[in-house]
């Protein structure tokens, strides 16, 4: 059939859709009768129903449920016969002054835009790099070692000091009065390791077993208990029990309950760089990806449905509902959240959704099955048993295409960088691992 297309508006267009009501009203009759077989009705046996009760009864449903499947189907032929890319669903509405022996609707929808990608040897990429280094394999040994020490009570004339462990009564009062979370008995914490605030930690550090000392505390103003924050308090503590740490030395029954078979510390230390490494690699892709797709935006035209943006931002929404419902917030699925605060990041993840898109398909950088099989065994390799991860991967179709997205993604953060302006910046192992 011929189809006219309307253009409204950058990228929404309209096309009308003639359907013949003879066609219509064959296609009524015909499930009326497929309903009219199984059809229970009081004082008819089934299957015998007199078809005037059936239309009466399911006439409207029935040509309902086919004009919405015969327009459909016209829409689709339609937009097949154009070659249009159809972004979101149409909104369709019955046109007046149609033919004799028709119905005629308009179908007003978006097409996803026409990207323009600019010359990437323009856009400059700030890559990072970074190395492994003994102090970071160092200071990796001491998590370990901080992980299986062992607590031993000091001496009665002994001062807490950080790596300690205490075991104390606290009260703290606002204005003279408790408050809720203000008091416990026989509360334990490692000083010096940031698990209290730091005025509460540095009240205790110099303080023996069986002292107790009185000292304000002042709330930060983004602390996550809202009845406080903000606030100062004075708060009594009394150390009742004090350890000192002890640390396992690093020799071989440390390396084997590690599981380093052969119980060497170098093959320790090798094992802990190897790790390191890995996640150096997967920390840099991450950042490198992060400003190879700013630079890629920087130099693409487009312009954005509308429809692929709203359907992003009620993805946002029900996200961050699922994530207060996951925090115990009570009726999350009813909070109040503004559509607009999720805008520009639905914007810019559609712009670059449609941008990697363009790339991908112009370049033919899709994922191959050797570099899937390879970054899964990756991902494997630091599992204590890397083959049952591998096979939990590729058996199931949407981890394995979530896979699939990263590879993607590396294969267009290297293509960019291989036409880039690229300028190296070495960073430290510490600023990388966000321990600056």
């Amino acid at each position: 059939m011929a189809v006219t297309v309307e253009t409204l508006e950058k990228l929404e267009r309209k096309i009308t859709l003639s359907l013949p009501l003879a066609a219509i009203q064959t296609e009524v009759e015909a499930r009326l009768k497929k309903v009219a077989r199984t059809v229970k009705m009081d004082g008819f046996r089934p299957g015998k129903v007199p078809m005037n009760v059936v239309a009466q009864r399911y006439g409207y449903s029935v040509q309902y449920e086919v004009l919405n499947d015969k327009v459909g189907e016209a829409f689709a032929q339609a937009v097949a016969e154009t070659g249009l890319r159809v972004a979101g669903q149409p909104r369709i509405s019955e046109k007046e002054g149609a033919a004799e022996g028709h119905a005629d609707f308009e179908a007003v929808f978006e097409v996803f835009p026409e990207v323009k990608i600019g010359d990437l040897a323009g856009a400059a990429v700030e890559k990072l790099t970074a190395e492994v280094d003994d102090a970071a394999i160092e200071k990796t040994l001491d998590i370990l070692r901080k992980q299986r020490r062992t607590f031993a009570q000091r001496a009665a004339d002994e001062a807490a000091v950080d790596g300690d462990r205490v075991t104390v009564d606290f009260e703290g009062k606002i204005d003279g009065e408790a408050f809720a979370g203000g008091k416990a008995e026989g509360f334990q914490f490692l000083v010096g390791e940031g698990q209290m605030l730091k005025e509460f930690e540095d009240a205790v550090r110099g303080m023996k077993a069986g002292e107790s000392k009185t000292f304000p505390l002042a709330f930060p103003e983004d602390y996550h208990g809202k009845d406080v924050a903000g606030k100062t308090a004075d708060f009594l503590v009394t150390v009742n029990k004090l350890e000192a740490a002890h640390l396992p030395e690093v020799n071989e029954a440390l390396v084997k309950s590690l599981g380093i078979a052969d119980g060497s510390v170098e093959a320790l230390r090798a094992d802990i760089k190897k790790n390191l490494e890995r996640e150096v690699k997967f920390r840099l892709q991450a950042r490198n990806k992060q400003a190879v797709m700013d630079a890629l935006v920087s130099v693409a035209e487009l312009d954005l449905p509308k429809a692929s943006v709203q359907a992003e931002v009620a993805r946002l929404m029900e996200g961050a509902r699922a994530d207060l419902k996951q925090r115990g917030i009570k009726d999350a699925d009813k909070a109040e959240i503004p559509e607009d605060i999720f805008l520009p990041q639905a914007e810019r993840r559609v712009r670059l959704g449609l941008v990697v898109a363009e790339l991908v398909k112009t370049n033919k950088l899709e994922a191959t099955p050797e570099q899937l099989k390879a970054h899964v065994d990756e991902l494997a390799a630091s599992y204590e048993k890397p083959e049952e991860v591998v096979r939990w991967y590729f058996g199931d179709r949407q981890r394995l295409a979530e896979v699939e997205a990263v590879v993607i993604e590396n294969n267009v953060t290297e293509f960019v960088l291989g036409k880039a302006k690229v300028s190296d910046k070495a960073v430290s192992f510490e600023e990388l691992m966000g321990q600056a």
